[in-house]
């Protein structure tokens, strides 16, 4: 008997590919309505980064830069379904991407705080 899809060790790499594009698509137009506001309304900018200050924030930050790592690694790993062969290499690669990914939005949030 096969075994669903799900119990291969990329699914959780797929699903966290679409879920951090997911959370990008719904950051981006937020982002660039906050840097509008550097044009339109200066006042309100100033607000929103004394409020961007905030642990909980500098929290949200790790979040948004571990989810463009994780995008940025999960797009490299279908151009190597597109490209490559899968070995069980290229399997320990894609995990290690988001280790990796982990590792670079860790480093950013400690410097951060």
């Amino acid at each position: 008997m096969k075994a669903p899809a799900r119990s291969h060790p990329l699914w959780f790499a797929f699903v966290l590919h679409r879920v951090s594009g997911l959370g990008l698509a719904l950051f981006l137009p937020a982002h660039f309505w906050l840097l509008s506001q550097a044009l339109t309304n200066p006042a309100r900018l100033d607000g929103f980064l004394a409020f961007a200050e905030m642990p909980l924030v500098k929290l949200a930050e790790f979040g948004l830069v571990f989810l463009l790592a994780v995008h940025m690694f999960g797009g490299l790993r279908l151009l190597a379904l597109e490209f490559l062969p899968w070995s069980d290499r290229q399997k320990t690669l894609a995990a290690g991407a988001a280790g990796v990914a982990f590792l670079i939005s860790t480093t950013f949030f400690l410097k951060a705080i």
